[in-house]
């Protein structure tokens, strides 16, 4: 699907969007792929392993989504936007929580607007597992730009453009996740657990890329689209990264929940299961339940139905995050 296409990517100098770049020049042939961010020096650190004179359908726009003309600019005959940019820092959103408002949620109106202004055939964006049932404002911000996503189907009007979502846990390595974290404190002997009880959803960053572009391939309109990916206990993780190790409750801290939830309570009634994933529906959208499942089959989740990692039926042993571990931070751990 993505051979002969003009692809955009914001916040392309990211741990996603570099690994999305990756995948894509490995395995296909883009007319264009467009790494769209505001910070020069990753995109010139990603030019070392990506350089135009080796991709010659590569190319790099600085810009913010906060800027509608940069945008506008930037999806010139792009078939494909991929939207990845986002405050996502839930300490530094609290603090500065109007910049978190302009990038997060007028950043999405901007690509939103800029997309089907620019007859793109395809938006997906990325959410988080913080946007089902916010308590902080990242999360909330991140549920308005689903909302936004999700229901921007409805004002395309007579343009050919479509817009979902992708939402899914933590990503095993990424920047600010906690294993890296722990891999650093391991060499003071002490690490640190918020509460014995916490639970989180874990995903590699290959398979966060494989998951988008699967949803790209599949999606009609509206939808978000959410993996079923397993859970650990956060006690078992820390001891699986630091055998040797003293562990030390420190509380849970402020804007943060026990246990991840990605279908939240109210949702299961426009939620279908599929094999590999479920996907929620708009509830206000022209697809509903029952002739979303005639197009793509899958089954109705009950109106009680969530998806958390507390209660999820998928637990990763120590060695599988071991492995997962070793995969994406090159620990011998």
């Amino acid at each position: 699907m993505l051979n002969d296409q003009n692809i955009l990517v914001t916040g392309g100098t990211g741990s996603f969007g570099k690994r999305f770049a990756e995948n894509v020049l490995k395995r296909f042939r883009p007319k264009r792929l467009i790494v769209f961010s505001r910070d020069e020096l990753k995109q010139w650190e990603m030019k070392q392993a990506f350089s135009d004179a080796r991709y010659d359908c590569i190319r790099y726009f600085i810009g913010d989504v906060r800027d509608r003309e940069r945008l506008y600019r930037a999806m010139d005959g792009v078939d494909i936007v991929v939207h990845a940019a986002a405050l996502k820092q839930v300490p530094t959103a609290e603090y500065n929580p109007l910049e978190a408002v302009k990038t997060n949620v007028l950043g999405a109106a901007n690509v939103i607007d800029a997309a089907i202004d620019r007859n793109v055939t395809r938006v997906i964006a990325l959410s988080t597992d913080k946007a089902a049932g916010p308590i902080n404002l990242y999360g909330a911000t991140k549920l308005c730009s689903d909302k936004l996503f999700t229901a921007a189907n409805s004002y395309s009007g007579q343009h050919k453009t479509r817009f979902a979502v992708v939402r899914y846990g933590n990503v095993v390595g990424s920047r600010g996740s906690v294993i890296p974290f722990f891999l650093k404190m391991r060499a003071t002997g002490v690490l640190p657990v918020t509460d014995p009880r916490m639970t989180r959803f874990w995903i590699t960053l290959d398979q966060g890329v494989e998951f988008v572009l699967a949803s790209l391939e599949r999606m009609m309109g509206g939808e978000i689209f959410v993996p079923k990916i397993p859970s650990m206990n956060m006690m078992d993780l820390a001891r699986a990264l630091g055998p040797d190790c003293r562990i030390e409750i420190v509380g849970i801290r402020p804007g943060e929940k026990l246990h991840e939830v990605m279908v939240p309570q109210g949702d299961g009634r426009s939620t279908l299961e599929f094999d590999d994933h479920y996907v929620i529906l708009h509830p206000f959208h022209d697809w509903t339940v029952d002739n979303y499942h005639d197009k793509r089959g899958g089954m109705q989740c009950g109106e009680d139905f969530v998806f958390s990692s507390d209660t999820n039926t998928q637990w990763l042993t120590t060695e599988q995050l071991l492995e997962m571990a070793q995969l994406q931070v090159g620990t011998s751990a």
